[in-house]
């Protein structure tokens, strides 16, 4: 079995797959300071809840975008599954496509090659809902053409509530008004629909940008709460950054 590995600001999440099938999926919350035993404990005992023999795990992947954590997350591979870890970003890791520009994130580039997958051939926006919200572009080719990088939402949130004196933590949620009555429904309202705004515009220029029809999909942990929100996301696929790195693996480990 395959152990795969995605650490992103806020969460880390760890799945386990074998042959196609996604046997166990979690989420941790990310921290640099955690060590290799702690992540051991912790997902060890989810392994047998699900009923999943650790020594079956027999290879891992790693793709990550908190350099800090990186360590310990080898560490838990190498000491508790007696493997070397496949990690996004090490020298000699071939993508299998062409990566436009520079600077693209591990969970970036899984996300481009997750949508040419599963979508070939066709140029495609990928909305990625995460502690930031990031544009990826996909073209014909299933190259990464470069993108858009937004704060996310509930960072936008924490930076109003800590910004000001008397605004109270929201949670997001769509609306039911755009009008609001009292300041709780008036902060939903600005955050949702002003985000929903911001995901239109965005997409609108880069379509204008790329001069070609492009599909817009979404995934991310936020990515159901703007479901149906607006007509510009045709897709909620919430699995796509895992099928990139899992193909990712596959073409290297051949």
């Amino acid at each position: 079995m395959l152990l795969v590995i995605n650490a992103n600001n806020t969460n880390v999440k760890f799945g386990v797959i074998d042959g196609d099938k996604i046997v166990g999926e979690w989420r941790q919350h990310t921290s640099a300071m955690r060590t290799a035993d702690e992540h051991a404990v912790w997902l060890f005992q989810l392994l047998a809840m699900e009923g999943i023999e650790p020594s079956s795990i027999t290879e891992a992947v790693i793709a990550s975008v908190v350099p800090q954590a990186t360590f310990n997350l080898r560490r838990l591979c190498t000491r508790y599954f007696e493997c070397t870890p496949l990690v996004l970003g090490d020298p000699n890791i071939s993508y299998g496509i062409k990566i436009k520009g520079q600077g693209a994130g591990a969970d970036r580039i899984c996300n481009t090659i997750g949508a040419a997958i599963l979508f070939p051939r066709t140029p495609m926006i990928v909305v990625d809902f995460g502690t930031a919200t990031t544009f990826d572009v996909v073209d014909e080719e299933g190259s990464y053409c470069g993108g858009v990088i937004a704060p996310g939402i509930n960072l936008s949130i924490e930076a109003l509530v800590n910004a000001t004196a008397l605004l109270p933590r929201i949670v997001v949620e769509k609306p039911v008004n755009v009008i609001g009555t009292n300041t709780v429904e008036c902060m939903h309202s600005g955050v949702f629909w002003g985000y929903v705004g911001l995901i239109e515009g965005i997409v609108q220029r880069i379509r204008t940008e790329f001069g070609r029809p492009m599909r817009v999909i979404s995934t991310g942990g936020l990515a159901p709460v703007f479901d149906g929100a607006t007509t510009v996301i045709e897709q909620i696929v919430p699995d796509i950054t895992a099928r990139g790195l899992i193909e990712i693996y596959r073409r290297n480990r051949k």
